[in-house]
This record gives structure tokens, sequence and C-alpha cells, in this order.
């Protein structure tokens, strides 16, 4: 082992950018502050090089925690060609999209006291009762013009919603041409409406129809990338559909907040990636641990002003 690279002590200056700031702790390079500048040299080197395929994976609450709209803003640049998505967060964009909002609270309330006025928590977010009964009116007059007898996958089923908003990520990615996965959208509250759609009209969601498409993103990307914001379902669908190619992702970086040791695949490294031939051997990758609300803005505005 060699002691050749030390600590530079991190100076902040008045009137300091993103970047300034990034570069700063570039030079200290220490714990989960080096990880996450590591984590703007690999996302800007995987955004800004055209022959890379973009998939981003994006789970956790994070459309009510406002960070939706770096998401949707990714998109309109063409910097995300494939994305991934929980149906909670989708279901959170058309909310915000119908004109809704969510609203900041607190955690430290009462409950029951918030049963009461109907409002739901999200940690320390409030969303009344009242948004969801405009998004289930939004979700069943979109469904209608969906012809009885269809046979539709999972992606046109969200592109078809996404052409019906102007704003988010749904309508940028229809407007983009940028699919949008959902392999679990049953888990939300856009797999319940369909539910109670489907009580009285006869339209079927090809859940499997969607590992064609996906597939032949994957077999087609010459270079292929990951950006992992959050666990669970999304990040797996992303890395084994990559796991049926020859080769896996050359970049991938991972924000999480879960730890490895337990064995769930939320908190999984991409080290332990490797070993499936998920990614690459000798692939650029890092894993920085902390609330995504904090890194994953300052990643993307260190990036974008690089």
């Amino acid at each position: 082992m060699e002691c050749d690279v030390p600590v530079r002590q991190v100076h902040l200056k008045p009137k300091m950018t993103v970047e300034n700031l990034i570069c700063a702790m570039e030079q200290a390079g220490a714990y989960n502050g080096g990880a996450l500048t590591r984590a703007v040299r690999i996302t800007g080197t995987m955004l800004k090089d055209p022959g890379v395929t973009r998939f981003f994976r994006l789970a956790g609450a994070m459309v009510p925690a406002g960070m939706g709209g770096i998401i949707s803003d990714l998109i309109d640049a063409g910097y995300i060609d494939v994305l991934v998505s929980t149906g909670a967060n989708l279901t959170h964009d058309i909310i915000e999209a119908i004109g809704c909002h969510h609203f900041r609270g607190t955690e430290k309330c009462n409950d029951v006291e918030l049963r009461h006025d109907e409002i739901n928590r999200i940690y320390d977010v409030y969303l009344p009762n009242e948004s969801f009964i405009r998004f289930e009116e939004f979700m069943q007059d979109v469904l209608s013009k969906i012809p009885d007898g269809s046979v539709i996958t999972i992606t046109d089923l969200l592109t078809h919603i996404g052409t019906h908003l102007t704003t988010g990520i749904l309508a940028t990615a229809a407007r983009k041409n940028v699919p949008v996965f959902c392999p679990a959208i049953q888990d939300s509250m856009i797999g319940l409406q369909f539910w109670l759609y489907r009580q009285t009209h006869r339209i079927v969601v090809d859940a499997f129809g969607d590992m064609d498409r996906i597939m032949d993103r994957c077999f087609s990307a010459d270079i292929a990338g990951a950006f992992f914001l959050g666990g669970g379902v999304p990040k797996n669908y992303i890395l084994q559909s990559m796991l049926m190619t020859p080769k896996g992702f050359t970049y991938a970086v991972q924000l999480t907040g879960d730890r490895p040791d337990l064995g769930g695949l939320s908190g999984a490294t991409l080290d332990e990636a490797r070993s499936w031939g998920k990614v690459d051997e000798d692939a650029q990758t890092v894993t920085v641990y902390g609330d995504a609300t904090i890194t994953f803005p300052l990643i993307m505005a260190a990036v974008l002003e690089r």
C-alpha cells in the first residue's frame, strides 16, 4: 500500500458555484464526499458521450420530495434514453402535472389527526385526499380514451397517459419518445385505477410485452451506462435485462441509503453486480451513501455546470 495522494483541506469561498464546491471536495476525496465527486465525474462522462445508452432508475419517494423536475429536465435535454420507475413516483408525477401539489409538513405530528383531516403523510411531506380525487377523475377519463378490447404494454399505457399531460416526467418522456418502464405498476395508485376501470371495460395490459422492448435496448447498446436513484424493482429490472446480453454496464452510479450487509438488492454494491456479469469487470462505478434529495441535485448541478 502507498501513501502518495494527500487529503487536501477544503476551503470555502464566497460565491462558490456547485462545480467549485465539488472540485474542492474532490481534493479532499474522503468518505461519501469523495464518492460524490467520483459520481460527478462518472455521470458527466456517461452523459456527454453520445455513444452511451443511458438507463435511469427512479425509486423511493423522489417526486413528492421535488426531485421529479430534475428527471423531466434530464429527459428533455436528451440525457436519459430509458427510464425505469416505480408506479408510486409516476402517480405523484401525474398528481403534480394535473395541478395538484405536495406540501411541506413535519414528521413531528399526530397521524390520527392527519387521518381525520384527510391528509396523507410521506415523512414530512403532506398530500391531501383531494389530490387523489382529482387523480381518479383524470385517470378514468384518460383510460376511457383507450378502445375497448385493446391489448397494450405498460410502456404504451404510460405513453398514452403522458400524451394527455403537458408537464412532468410522463409528459416529457412521451414528447421526447423516451420509453418509461414500470414493471410493478400494479403496486401503485395507477394500478388501482386501472383495476377499477377494468371492472366495466375490456382492456388487457401485457405485462411481459415490455421485456422485448427493454431487451432490444440492452442488446443494441454499444456502450451502456446506468444511474440508479433508489433501489427495489426498477434496479433489478435494469440489471437483469443487461444480464441477458454478452456485456455489462460500462458506467454505473448508485445513490442509496440502504446497507449491503442485509443481502437486499437495494443496498447491494455495484461490485457485487460484477460477480453476476451485470456490470463489466473494468466498469467505472461508484456508490454514494446518503439522502438522495441531497446527493442527486448536487451531482446533477455539478455535471450540468461542467
